[in-house]
């Protein structure tokens, strides 16, 4: 991060903040938090009474502002929290208030938290109109989950930690920065002629932003040349950029803090939560398999610390000379295409992540509405000419027929899959089919991470379609809390009571057949032929998926003894398309067609050769675009 500013620039924020509001309110300090500019006064029930003022003053200082109370200035925590319930409805359902009298808020956790906030946020208002603390509110989620619970209570014991650290980030965003942007540039440090290890630098001559740092699903050791000079020192990158929680986008973030570097990243809150348990997965499934881990769960703590979460459509400035858009990529839970505005309207560069552009069950499809896009650098990960998926509901048919052929022999069907995602996608799918007799019902089994990812989809019901929201806040109707649905949690044991047993369907991680519980099942129910496995996601090549997708039979194993022998599959292998949730060749080239405007260019990664050079070609015959399909270590410049 570069450090040179020579004024303190919150003196003529301050200034002019007192200029914008009425006489009888109170400024004692402002301060930058990360992005946000935080107001701490001793008047805040009269801030609180002034309807609209906190949107006027942040749209006249362009900051997105928070109030709080000095300290002092508020009732006790236990006056206060009676008033505080007597305020809210009792079928708000609140299940925890802390109070944090450094920061003069209170956290009211609710199963509604919509009748804490009430209509037009007129409730939390008087929240503070009548004890002075500044409310914050979560969901309680409908699911329990031990990722969302551990990440919330870490974040809170790390409160004041993260206030200093907010405060360091909001000054390097808000240093007085050069004058003019007259160039940026973008480096590939992965991800382009291959699927995975995701990494790119975005440069100007004042910052640097690192995004995404993933691995390569099917090939240890092949990381993101993160040693090369735009990437380095990694100490002074001024931000970090996550897309989404997949691990060929998000493995070795931590990394990042093994190096040295001690600033914030951004994402939204749920891949956050997502990029947390997939981490701890990753190190977990090193260990079992005899690897050396690149980092340990001590990183992925320093990573959550450092971790600032950013809703869509909000824009964030994140360095002197760029702001941060989120927009829904429809991709997984939380997943974002990410929009970068860099100077003073100089370049506007979008990195799709990894997207999917029309609705499916669980997700609106991609937005592709940007106010301005010069380059977009865009996955091609179903790029070839004839890579074109099956329609969503050929595909679901064509599954719950498998399915019913396989239960009517009394074979097992197991499908391998990830845990965020698919997982909950075909939840979705086999709940509707039994639930209205397409299918008979039997028990799907899940295991891995795929319960607790659901668990984290049911506490962020706002990232997801509009329907399924509406579902997943009343009980009754929740679909991920049907009978059927049961964790494998008694290990090995259990997986051979249920091999032996009736019926039923297996989903199980991992989704490429990499390691993981997947291969616990092949051994069980891959030597009989009324067995089913049945792809339903992409599988990247070097990956056990792709060789058995392609019809190899015989499989390397490692028994629980750590010898290796060779494992014959007779079960028959299926394939489904349609249920990925990247976009096929039609919906990359309506993502890019449908923009208005559309890029000067486009630069096409994330996709092996054949992908990237066939869509890179079609975008320049179809639009008349100028496009590339870059290699690993190549920069982009734009003046």
């Amino acid at each position: 991060m570069s450090t040179n500013d020579t004024t303190d620039p919150l003196e003529s924020v301050r200034a002019r903040l007192e200029d914008e509001i009425p006489d009888d309110l109170v400024v004692s300090r402002v301060a930058y938090e990360g992005p946000k500019l935080v107001v701490y006064t001793e008047t805040p029930k009269k801030f609180a009474e002034r309807d609209g003022l906190i949107r006027r003053l942040a749209s006249v200082l362009r900051k997105r502002i928070t109030v709080r109370p000095a300290a002092g200035v508020q009732l006790d925590p236990a006056e206060a929290k009676r008033k505080i319930l007597s305020l809210i409805p009792d079928d708000a359902g609140i299940t925890n208030l802390e109070f944090y009298p450094a920061t003069g808020e209170v956290l009211i956790e609710a199963e509604k938290p919509g009748l804490v906030i009430g209509r037009r946020a007129s409730t939390l208002r008087e929240i503070t109109q009548e004890v002075g603390w500044t409310p914050e509110v979560l969901r309680t989620p409908p699911m329990e989950s031990s990722t969302v619970d551990n990440v919330r209570n870490f974040l809170m014991q790390e409160r004041d930690g993260r206030r200093d650290f907010l405060e360091r980030v909001g000054r390097e965003i808000h240093r007085q920065g050069t004058d003019d942007t007259d160039w940026a540039r973008v480096t590939t440090l992965g991800c382009c002629r291959e699927v995975g290890r995701a990494a790119f630098v975005l440069s100007t001559p004042e910052s640097r932003v690192l995004i995404d740092c993933g691995d390569k699903p099917g090939a240890e050791g092949e990381v993101p040349y993160l040693q090369v000079p735009e990437a380095n020192p990694i100490a002074d990158l001024d931000a970090v950029v996550l897309t989404h929680a997949h691990l060929d986008h998000s493995a070795l973030l931590p990394l990042l803090f093994k190096y040295g570097y001690d600033g914030p990243i951004y994402t939204t809150e749920p891949t956050r939560d997502l990029m947390g348990l997939l981490q701890l997965d990753y190190l977990d499934v090193a260990a079992k398999e005899g690897r050396t881990p690149p980092y340990t769960s001590e990183m992925v703590r320093e990573e959550l610390k450092h971790t600032i979460t950013v809703d869509y459509g909000d824009v964030t400035d994140i360095a002197p000379d760029i702001k941060l858009t989120f927009h829904n990529a429809g991709h997984i839970l939380g997943s974002a295409v990410t929009h970068f505005h860099i100077g003073d309207g100089f370049h506007n560069v979008v990195f799709s992540g990894d997207i999917h552009h029309t609705d499916t069950r669980l997700f609106n499809g991609a937005s592709n509405d940007f106010p301005r896009v010069e380059t977009l650098v865009m996955e091609s990960t179903y790029g070839r000419r004839d890579d074109y998926q099956t329609d969503q509901d050929d595909s679901e048919q064509r599954l719950v027929e498998l399915v019913r052929e396989t239960a009517a022999t009394d074979g097992t069907v197991v499908i391998p899959a990830f845990a965020v995602g698919r997982s909950q996608e075909l939840m979705l799918v086999l709940e509707e089919a039994m639930r209205t007799g397409k299918l008979p019902t039997m028990p799907i089994y899940l295991d891995g991470m795929i319960r607790e990812a659901t668990a984290i989809h049911t506490a962020y019901p706002e990232f997801l379609r509009d329907g399924l929201r509406d579902r997943i806040l009343h009980d009754e109707e929740n679909p991920f809390l049907a009978d059927q649905f049961q964790q494998v949690d008694g290990g090995q044991e259990m997986r051979e009571d249920i091999a032996g047993g009736e019926p039923c369907i297996i989903l199980s991680t991992s989704g490429m057949v990499t390691g993981g519980p997947i291969m616990s099942w092949l051994e069980l129910l891959g030597d009989d032929p009324g067995n089913r496995l049945i792809f339903v996601g992409y599988q990247a090549q070097g990956t056990l998926g792709r060789r058995i997708q392609s019809g190899r039979r015989e499989i390397p194993f490692s028994d629980r003894g750590g010898r290796s022998e060779q494992l014959t599959l007779r079960l028959d292998v299926e394939t489904v398309s349609g249920f990925s949730g990247h976009a096929d060749r039609q919906g990359l080239e309506d993502f890019v067609g449908s923009m208005n405007p559309r890029p000067e260019e486009v630069i096409c990664v994330h996709g092996d050769e054949a992908s990237t050079d066939q869509f890179s070609s079609g975008l320049y015959q179809e639009f008349g675009m100028r496009t590339y399909a870059p290699r690993n270590l190549e920069t982009f410049r734009f003046d």
